[in-house]
């Protein structure tokens, strides 16, 4: 393996900014070196930043069965690029992945295919209760409150207790009422234009699967991960819960946000149609704001994307034969870190978002922090580079993003993952293979 000395960054560590040398060996951090400690390749990474791999902890890659819009090697290649050095992966693939073969197939397809780490949730079914028991190698189940396909929509009450009950794994999930989403199609005719799909996918329906959600997890005391939130009321409601709470530890619940919610609103559909079609649905100014302040104040902890292409073919449907769904993972950090140079969040709150909140969440081993001993999985990153993004640069395979045209200040530059060199600002290293994320308090 490659010993990489990286010297005079400004290293983002857990507790504090501090400039310092790390030394990258045997696929291993170790901070402030001995001076004379010999390497294979030495950086002076003055000016720079130092920060661990983003964990994106929500991305669709497709694989199997939907690799015409992305796959693992090409959604690993976009993670490279963008700083992701580990992704989890959803379970609305074909098949799905809601059996312990199924995920193990997914594994194995991963070990020869992706770039950078990997893991998988196992998806839940309304009677897959056993296979769910079943169930190591993984970060947690995955629930589809509504928004789902093929067997995975689960919504009625019965089986929502039983999973909640009947099983250990950390659940996530979906969070849009089924039926209050079909009334409101209903009351649309299914709906005509773009900015339909915000009306029928409303703040009501986002709020009442949370709410639900959030009951259950309380009621089993459960570790329940709501993704994407997208609306202030439920903001409100997550800082309510923790409010409520004796000492932080007490907390079953956590969340996060995706860059979309916290940047698109429903004017954007006239801009943008159908690339800012996603579900949940994007909203209102007023939540966009009320998100950051969330963000900001960690009553929402992590930062992921819900990375999910189509291609550009589908995407230009009319509404409502659009699918929904928008690429995200190769720019989400620079869009973050950009959103730090506008003075929307500290530096060290991003980084915790996106590296040390998805690890501690999902209690990922030796990753999301600059630590002696944890993987070296660390992106260096220059906070003073201007870059455009543009269609034709990005290495997701369906090759759009809807921010193309945007410039963002704040990119990273080199992405190592486990110690070796996966991106060196402009190639990303092909040959290289990610290794599966492991988990604590479960089986080798």
């Amino acid at each position: 393996m490659t010993t990489t000395l990286i010297r005079n960054a400004t290293c983002v560590l857990p507790d504090r900014l501090h400039q310092t040398d790390v030394l990258l060996r045997n696929g291993k951090i170790e901070l402030d070196p001995a001076v004379q400690v010999e390497a294979d390749e030495v950086i002076d990474a003055t000016g720079l930043h130092l920060i661990p791999g983003v964990i994106d902890d929500q991305v669709h890659f497709r694989d199997p069965g939907l690799t015409h819009k992305e796959d693992l090697h090409t959604g690993s290649r976009a993670c490279a690029a963008g700083g992701v050095t580990t992704f989890l992966e959803m379970p609305n693939t074909k098949p799905s992945t809601t059996s312990v073969q199924a995920l193990h197939d997914k594994l194995e397809l991963a070990s020869t295919k992706s770039i950078v780490n990997y893991g998988f949730y196992i998806g839940a079914t309304p009677d897959n209760v056993q296979e769910l028991q079943r169930a190591e190698r993984t970060p947690g189940i995955k629930i589809f409150i509504g928004s789902s396909t093929g067997n995975l929509l689960v919504d009625e009450q019965k089986a929502l207790e039983r999973i909640f009950a009947e099983t250990n794994l950390p659940i996530c999930a979906h969070c849009e009422d089924e039926t209050t989403v079909r009334a409101n199609a209903a009351k649309l005719e299914g709906g005509k234009t773009f900015r339909d799909h915000s009306k029928i996918r409303d703040h009501e329906a986002a709020l009442i699967a949370t709410r639900r959600a959030m009951d259950l997890a309380i009621k089993y005391h459960h570790h329940f991960h709501v993704l994407h939130v997208s609306t202030a009321a439920e903001c409100d409601l997550l800082y309510a819960y923790y409010s409520s709470l004796k000492q932080i530890d007490d907390s079953v619940v956590s969340a996060e946000v995706c860059p979309h919610h916290l940047l698109f609103h429903v004017d954007d559909y006239d801009r943008l149609g159908s690339l800012v079609q996603m579900n949940p649905s994007i909203k209102n100014k007023e939540d966009n704001a009320r998100l950051w302040q969330a963000l900001k104040e960690s009553t929402i902890e992590v930062i992921a994307t819900d990375h999910a292409p189509h291609t550009l073919e589908e995407k230009q449907q009319s509404y409502p034969q659009s699918p929904s769904g928008l690429p995200a993972v190769e720019n989400s950090l620079a869009l973050m870190l950009n959103a730090v140079n506008e003075g929307k969040l500290p530096l060290e709150r991003v980084v915790d978002g996106m590296t040390a909140a998805p690890g501690r969440v999902w209690k990922i081993d030796n990753k999301g922090q600059l630590k002696h001993g944890y993987d070296a999985d660390v992106v260096l990153v220059d906070m003073n580079l201007k870059k455009t993004v543009l269609n034709e640069n990005q290495q997701t395979k369906c090759g759009w993003s809807p921010w193309h045209g945007v410039e963002l200040t704040g990119w990273p530059v080199k992405t190592w993952c486990m110690g070796e060199l996966v991106y060196d600002g402009e190639k990303v290293n092909t040959d290289h293979r990610g290794r599966e994320a492991t988990f604590r308090g479960q089986s080798d």
